[in-house]
């Protein structure tokens, strides 16, 4: 009975596609924002990442995700139980890698890379991966690199490239 809308397994294995190709991924830092079911966290772990951080506001996604990490033995991962705008205000870590999937529909969705860029979260090279409907274009933001579409999930890249 999740409110969750999991990213398509054929979105997923492109992304991660992509993803390994830029990244090792027992190097990286992880945040997973608006995790839902955990789905992406558990991507990166099955690929060796050993660090993650995930922030879910529903308290019993919250839950699952926790349990399903603990059977999993996902020794470098936390859930965190709260609202992803609180948690990018709050948190001074610098990521790798950092993964949105907010709800589609959700109108302050370009405060999540004001946030991250403003706020310097992401390492040298990283980048924020922000996944969202066809309805938006994210184009005209500092940083963005490319979009790519699988079906109706798209992810808008960024990241700050080095002369």
């Amino acid at each position: 009975n999740f409110s969750a809308r999991p990213t398509t397994d054929f979105a997923k294995e492109s992304l991660f596609n992509i993803i390994n190709n830029n990244f090792d991924f027992e190097e990286i830092r992880v945040l997973d924002l608006f995790s839902g079911t955990g789905s992406i966290s558990y991507e990166f772990a099955s690929r060796g990442c050993e660090y993650i951080r995930a922030v879910e506001l529903n308290k019993k996604q919250c839950l699952f995700i926790n349990q399903t990490a603990e059977s999993l033995k996902m020794e470098g991962f936390r859930i965190i139980n709260g609202d992803s705008f609180r948690f990018l205000k709050a948190t001074t870590e610098k990521y790798d890698i950092i993964f949105a999937d907010p709800p589609y529909e959700m109108p302050e969705i370009e405060k999540i890379h004001k946030l991250v860029f403003e706020k310097g979260l992401l390492n040298n090279e990283g980048w924020l991966i922000l996944e969202h409907s066809a309805k938006k274009e994210f184009k005209e933001l500092a940083h963005f690199q490319e979009k790519r579409k699988y079906g109706h999930v798209n992810f808008s890249i960024f990241y700050i490239t080095s002369l």
